[in-house]
């Protein structure tokens, strides 16, 4: 973030900033998708493997809600 900052402070080619700006979204979905999978492997794996339904449950709409915000 602090690169783009000083890409349009230092008033950088228009498309060059857009570019990096893509770099940075793409690089973030990355850490995401990492960080989702790690969650799943353990607390939603965890909450499966106790056999606590209510846990179950808030896992999963917790799963839900995320996805269904990165979506947008």
């Amino acid at each position: 973030m602090r690169g783009l900052a000083k890409m349009v402070s230092e008033d950088r080619y228009c498309i060059d900033i857009v570019t990096q700006i893509s770099a940075v979204r793409a690089a973030l979905r990355r850490v995401e998708e990492e960080i989702l999978r790690d969650h799943v492997a353990h607390c939603v794996e965890h909450a499966i493997s106790s056999g606590n339904k209510a846990d179950q449950r808030e896992k999963i709409a917790e799963l839900m809600a995320v996805i269904s915000r990165s979506e947008r």
